[in-house]
């Protein structure tokens, strides 16, 4: 896999993988973009929801028919001092369907220790939640 990262001016840069999509990168306005695109944090997150968001609708294939909606949001905790990377990953699955929480948390640790690059990519600890119909689900696998 290769990705191609080109400076377009400022702040900016335009990152072009293998699947020939462009993906838009800038600062923000308080340093020295113009918030014309995604923060790298932004997407390191964003890659993170979405590769264990496809693995884990791979994995309940069988079920998706069940699942009205999966959202998936992350928080990020950086350190203080620079580099501010992460230290810690909160992760929420937001689910709403007739589908038992077992096989959802069973999805999420499959995707987590098994087949998510991005994860296992990571120095930070990534937590586990999830919201399935409006209620918190127990942790029951991981």
């Amino acid at each position: 896999m290769k990705v191609t990262t080109t400076w377009t001016g400022g702040r900016a840069f335009t990152a072009v993988g293998d699947s020939g999509y462009d993906i838009n990168m800038d600062a923000t306005e308080a340093y020295g973009g113009l918030g014309k695109g995604a923060t790298p944090t932004e997407m390191l997150l964003g890659s993170l929801a979405g590769c264990i968001g496809i693995d884990i609708t791979m994995i309940l294939r069988p079920h998706l028919e069940k699942i009205d909606q999966i959202k998936i949001e992350t928080d990020g905790i950086r350190k203080e001092e620079a580099p501010k990377g992460f230290t810690d990953i909160n992760v929420t699955f937001i689910i709403d369907g007739d589908i038992d929480s077992k096989k959802i948390w069973r999805a999420i640790r499959l995707g987590k220790d098994k087949y998510c690059s991005v994860s296992d990519s990571l120095k930070a600890t990534i937590n586990f939640r999830l919201m399935l119909n409006g209620k918190e689900e127990e942790n029951v696998s991981l």
